[in-house]
This record gives structure tokens, sequence and C-alpha cells, in this order.
């Protein structure tokens, strides 16, 4: 029989899942105010000995080898380089990968939001983490993209057959493709059966697998018809964050609606939607238009790990949609 673990044992096992926080939060370019210090604080109380935040600085930065001086340099550079419209953010996978984005650095960027990565979206590829049966060897369409934090997360853990981001501005398209390229995925341009330019990858091996065909597509909810999704031949529709005012939650059911009428698929295609409810009468609106035209709905339990920075205390959701 296994003997329990000692005090000090649990002591630095807590030390360095909190250590790995730290390390989450610092590689996202979370401000420093979300970082776990609340947590820290309270390692500190129960040990009551100073010298536990020492043994968890030192636990952050081991990695089994001496720290780079070029990391710190190029530390020193970036926090004296004059201030910039983007940075870059690395999301660590459970694998031990990571997801390298360049983001905007402001909330608002070219009048758009899409410039950044969203709470939703962390939550959503934590869910898919842990439901990689619901996208492997799978069609998958993203509606609403923004710079492609689900979609690579997804692509690199749950091996789709095929994945479509789709997205409608035109610097998000740009900064999505570059951002997809930049984690080993090979995009090349070619007019697209939509109307409108595409990007498709080569074919490459990514972790000893095949990756998946993916596709960078334009999509207008406004005006992309039935038969345009149709062609997508998508088994699995997500979306995060896509629904946070009423004219958009409008265009984002009429797709919903053309989806239900693609006749030339076998089966109509599962639908998950994450969102953080910032607004309750916003979150009760989408749900009174989904059950005005028919689109039954579900409550989808979330992840049960917690593995990217992002706001704890915030509400999120993920619906599955019966088109």
């Amino acid at each position: 029989m296994e003997e329990p673990q000692q005090p000090a044992e649990e002591a630095e096992a807590a030390g360095g899942r909190l250590a790995l926080r730290f390390q989450r939060a610092f590689l996202a370019g979370r401000r420093l105010a979300e970082f776990p210090w609340q947590d820290l604080e309270e390692i500190l109380k129960d040990s009551g000995d100073p010298s536990s935040l020492l043994a968890i600085l030192q636990k952050h930065e081991s990695v089994g080898a001496e720290p780079l001086d070029e990391l710190y340099e190029a530390l020193r550079d970036v926090l004296t380089a004059e201030e910039s419209t983007h940075c870059y953010k690395n999301y660590l996978l459970p694998s031990g990968d990571a997801i390298t984005l360049c983001e905007s650095v402001a909330i608002i960027s070219r009048g758009t939001t899409g410039l950044v990565t969203w709470d939703a979206g962390l939550y959503l590829a934590e869910w898919a983490f842990e439901n990689s049966e619901v996208f492997g060897n799978r069609n998958i369409l993203e509606l609403g993209s923004g710079i492609g934090l689900t979609g690579i997360a997804i692509c690199k853990t749950s091996f789709p057959q095929a994945y479509t981001f789709s997205d409608h501005h035109q610097c998000v398209l740009q900064q999505l493709s570059e951002n997809i390229r930049l984690n080993g995925f090979l995009l090349e341009p070619e007019a697209g059966c939509h109307g409108a330019l595409e990007w498709k990858n080569q074919k490459v091996e990514l972790a000893g697998v095949q990756a998946p065909n993916i596709t960078v597509a334009e999509l207008d909810w406004n005006c992309v018809t039935a038969t345009q999704l149709s062609a997508f031949r998508a088994d699995v529709v997500i979306a995060a964050d896509v629904v946070y005012d009423p004219e958009l939650t409008q265009s984002f059911i009429a797709v919903l609606r053309k989806l239900s009428t693609c006749k030339d698929n076998e089966k109509l295609p599962d639908v998950y939607i994450a969102f953080t409810i910032r607004n309750p009468d916003t979150y009760r609106h989408f749900q009174s238009e989904l059950d005005k035209f028919g689109i039954r709905w579900q409550v989808v339990p979330g992840p049960q790990k917690n593995l990217f920075p992002y706001d704890r205390h915030a509400t999120i959701t993920i619906l599955k949609l019966l088109v």
C-alpha cells in the first residue's frame, strides 16, 4: 500500500503546480495583476517559512538546464523597446508543446476585437483537450476564428481530418494565416471556391501524425448561402465569443438556420459554442432567439482541468446546439 504523501512533499507539489501557473501566465503575457499572487500568499502563510518562496522561484526557473543569457537579454530588449502595436504570446499544451501567437496589444485594434485571444476561446480549447473524440478524424468548421488559438490547439492535439478557420475582417484573416504558419502548418494562397481568397495547407507531419487539411476562408455571415456552407462538409461546427451583442446574435443564428438546410451531407453537424456571460440579459436573449427558431440547446459540462491563464472568476459556458 502506498504511503500517504508527507506534508513537506505536499507543499513541494503545491509549489510546483503554482510555479507552472506563474510560468503559463508569464508566457501568455498576462497582466501582473492576473498572476496567482493570492495563492502564493496562502502557500507562504501555510508554510510559515519565507524560504518556500525561493523554492518556488527556483522551480519556476529550472527547466533541466541553466537559464540562457540570451533569454534575459531578449527580455531586456522587450522591456526597453518602444511601445508596439503587437506582441507574441505562448500557450503551453498538455503535451509540453506550445502555441505561439502574434496578438494585438489593444482589445480593439483596426476596427475589430478579433486580433486578441479571448477567454472563451481558451476555455473551449481546454474542453477540446478532454473531448478529443469530438474532433478526431472529422471535418471541423470554426466560425469567427479570430487569430486562431482554439483551432490551432485542436489541430495540434485532436488531429481532425480537416479544419476550416473562418472570419470576415481582412486584418484578422491575414494575422490568422500568419499564426497558423508560425505554428508549423504550411499555407499557400489560392482562389477560394466560396468567392473569396483562401489559404490551404500543404500536407505536413505534426508530432509524427499527418496534419489535417487546413483552410482559412473569408466568411461573411450575412451573405453566405446554405450551398456555400454545405460545401465545407463539416461534421462539427464550433465558435467562441461570437454572440456578445444582439446584432451578432441575429447573424450567427442566421448561419445556424442555413446549416440546418444543408441536405447534401449525410447528417447535420454537431455545433458547440463557448462564450463568456458578461451580461445575463445578452445570454438570455441568445437563448430566447434559439428557442424562437426551434434550435434546441443544452449546456455541456466544462473542462475539468485549467491549463490556460484566464479569469477564473468569469462565467464561461459551452452550449451544444442541435440544428
